[in-house]
């Protein structure tokens, strides 16, 4: 199946819907493997490295609430 034919036919979600649903578990993903980048660096004291994947994290993190806002707001009908 080519990416670009589903349209919610098959899975019986929109498109915009399902994207906006990865795009949140793809921030969370990335803020979960950041953490052992992290402890990765520390260990090899490496601070600039370690702070480097801090505020990578912490652009996911806020990537993930963005997202999960307007997925809620899409959930409660609005």
């Amino acid at each position: 199946m080519s990416s670009g034919s589903e349209t919610g036919g098959v899975t019986g979600t929109q498109d915009k819907d399902y994207n906006l649903i990865w795009y949140v578990e793809a921030c969370l993903n990335n803020a979960l493997r950041l953490e052992s980048y992290i402890q990765d660096a520390e260990r090899a004291k490496d601070t600039e490295v370690a702070d480097l994947f801090r505020k990578a994290q912490a652009d996911s993190r806020k990537g993930a609430e963005l997202g999960k806002g307007l997925l809620r707001a899409r959930l409660d009908g609005g």
